[in-house]
């Protein structure tokens, strides 16, 4: 029988029921799981809807990122734990050197030494000059991440920011709404579409401030008029 890899609808459906509960199981990545190691463990964090590509949501163990991944890069089946490797078999045990037999010492004649020969000058070398060290290639050619996050501050104000690798080089602007809604409707439709809804709350919540406002300005221009201005 072929080994079960992924996970299938039941499996969803059991981790789904799971989460609701309060609980945070645990999955496995599988070898289709693109960047991670097949075996490795990961926590389950939610489900994003639609239920299309990568909607699971998890954290890998010894990680702070939440990834998302698709059912066929995880699984629920835990894997065997490693063998260790064998020990190495003992080195055989080397025969018994030899003994030396030592020969007696036998004096030698005395020698007489020789006159000492005059030392030659020594040659001057010229040294080259050091050489200078390779120049590291340079990382123009590397473009670095951009993030570009829009916020909504509450009642129709947004603000823009942008982030190039890690250092902050566009800080936390005001955009106009119609601006902001511009740009969504550039982008996918569920951007669009979100975009859209939170525009549509700080309409209504202007209108409903603009009718309370009339309200008390005819109040007010009743009160004038009893006071015979």
């Amino acid at each position: 029988m072929a080994k079960k890899s992924g996970l299938s609808a039941e499996d969803v459906d059991n981790l789904r029921s799971q989460l609701d509960g309060g609980t945070q199981p645990l999955v496995w990545f599988t070898a289709a799981a693109v960047g991670m190691e097949a075996g490795r463990s990961a926590k389950l964090l939610a489900f994003t809807e639609p239920e299309e590509g990568d909607f699971i949501q998890v954290r890998p163990t010894g990680s702070k990122d939440e990834m998302s991944f698709s059912p066929a890069e995880l699984t629920l089946e835990k894997p065997p734990p490693r063998k260790k490797p064998a020990a190495p078999p003992p080195a055989p045990p080397q025969p018994p050197r030899e003994t030396e037999i030592l020969h007696p010492y036998v004096p030698e004649a005395p020698v007489k030494p020789a006159a000492p020969k005059p030392k030659p000058a020594p040659a001057v070398v010229a040294e080259p000059p050091p050489a200078k060290p390779a120049r590291k290639p340079s990382a123009k050619g590397a473009t670095p991440e951009v993030t570009v996050t829009l916020v909504s501050a509450g009642e129709g104000e947004w603000t823009v920011e942008v982030l190039q690798g890690t250092r902050r080089t566009v800080r936390p602007t005001p955009v106009s709404p119609a601006a902001v809604a511009q740009a969504a409707k550039l982008l996918t439709p569920e951007v669009a579409e979100i975009v859209e809804g939170v525009l549509n709350a700080a309409r209504a919540q202007q209108l409903a401030r603009v009718e309370q406002l009339r309200a008390e300005l005819e109040a007010a221009q009743k009160a004038l008029e009893d006071l015979g201005a």
